[in-house]
């Protein structure tokens, strides 16, 4: 099992910037993969970007080229770099680490983009 926490959600204007942590309990080395997802109001929770344990990233195309999604293993974080915000990013942005057990989600961060 792994615990997630997330941090770093907040306020900000539209073509502003925010970095998104997700703090793991354990070692991410050898997880699968971790990830972000957000789901805003009335809407399916949506994938945002991933990376895997070489490194491979991927990302939704309505974010490519303002987001990057990065990790730390020595702190046992991954971040993600919000850049460009529009007010469509509005969400909650959830972390989840594959694990061969399972998967684990984290409780979530809001991130409000006003126009």
């Amino acid at each position: 099992q792994v615990q997630l926490v997330e941090s770093g959600g907040g306020l900000v204007q539209a073509g502003g910037s925010l970095r998104l942590s997700c703090a793991a309990s354990r070692s991410i080395l050898r997880m699968i993969g971790m990830g972000w997802y957000r789901q805003a109001p009335g809407k399916q929770r949506e994938l945002v970007a991933t990376t895997s344990s070489d490194s491979y990233t991927n990302y939704a195309d309505s974010v490519k080229g303002r987001f990057t999604i990065s990790r730390d293993n020595a702190k046992n974080t991954v971040y993600l770099q919000m850049n460009s915000l529009k007010p469509e990013d509005t969400a909650v942005y959830y972390c989840k680490a594959n694990l061969l057990g399972g998967s684990y989600w984290g409780q979530g961060t809001q991130v409000t983009v006003s126009s």
